[in-house]
């Protein structure tokens, strides 16, 4: 939508309103949904206010309540209800700022609490499904077999995965020394079925897919290549529909998946902070949520008076 689309859908809108509106298309780093939104927004509580014979330039903060009570008893999501405060927000400091009011009605309000947004994650059975995708009998196949392994082994993140170089893999000792954010160098274990697969790929894939060339790229493309992590992420997506998995991905899928079954499986918090790579405990913290859901999903599935 236009500019001038914008205008034409405005023409009819309160004066101070369509001001807001208009002044919004000069400010720098706000998108045309942003905008659609504090339209959107705000054309809906001027519509309630006006059952009230109350104009919107005028409301006072009992009337967001009030309007605020109301949405909630009808279900609104509370992501849903912080956008409107935004948008109110907005509106009554720039009639502030232009002395249309003295006062900001939404000052004193408080916005609702999000909370944390969890990551999505894969139960064990959906990581057994999306691991037996690939073709091991096909050298490609057995590459990404290796690559996926190795990711749900250690928790790496994808772009620590697409680079990693053979000298990082310690195969006698079983753990790959990872360089991660910050250039922060840690050592992550690999877990014997990974490591049984990195060697069938080290014997049978890598050599072919480097056709002699000098290579130190642990998993190369089919070029001989590094494998960029766009292309992996591409690839977990291909064998997750194969897989017939629902559930939205991320590049972060698997790594979640790592961190939330060691919890779930007793592991000590602050280990899965190391193997992650997590600066700090807050960040790990967020898988506690995760496994704590689980916890009560299997509570309430098995216990007599779940």
């Amino acid at each position: 939508m236009s500019r001038g689309d914008q205008s034409s859908q405005v023409a009819d809108m309160p004066f101070h309103l369509r001001a807001f509106l208009d002044s919004l298309w000069l400010e720098a780093g706000l998108s045309q949904n942003t905008i659609e939104a504090y339209q959107r927004d705000l054309l809906a509580f001027a519509a309630w206010l006006s059952k009230s014979d109350v104009d919107l330039s005028a409301a006072t903060a009992d009337d967001i309540r009030r309007y605020q009570a109301l949405r909630m008893r009808e279900g609104r999501k509370v992501r849903s209800e912080a956008r409107l405060l935004s948008s109110l927000r907005r509106f009554y400091r720039y009639l502030c700022r232009e002395s249309v009011r003295d006062s900001d009605p939404t000052a004193l309000l408080e916005s609702p609490r999000l909370g944390k947004q969890l990551p999505d994650s894969l139960s064990e059975a959906e990581v057994e499904a999306l691991l037996e995708q690939p073709d091991d009998l096909d050298v490609l196949g057995l590459r990404d077999r290796a690559m996926l392994e190795l990711l749900y082994a250690t928790g790496l993140r994808v772009s620590e995965l697409v680079g990693l170089k053979y000298e990082q893999l310690n195969m006698r000792q079983g753990v790959i020394r990872c360089v991660g954010k910050g250039n922060k160098e840690r050592l992550v274990p690999v877990g014997e079925t990974a490591l049984d697969w990195l060697q069938r790929y080290l014997l049978e894939s890598r050599p072919v897919l480097l056709y002699g060339q000098a290579n130190d790229d642990l998993f190369p493309t089919r070029r001989g290549k590094a494998m960029t992590r766009q292309a992996f992420w591409y690839l977990i997506k291909r064998y997750a529909e194969a897989a017939d998995i629902k559930k939205a991905l991320s590049p972060h899928t698997l790594r979640h998946a790592f961190a939330t079954h060691l919890l779930n499986h007793g592991a000590d918090l602050r280990v899965v902070q190391l193997l992650l790579g997590h600066a700090d405990l807050s960040t790990t913290q967020i898988y506690t949520h995760i496994a704590r859901a689980r916890l009560k999903e299997m509570h309430g599935q098995h216990h007599p008076r779940g």
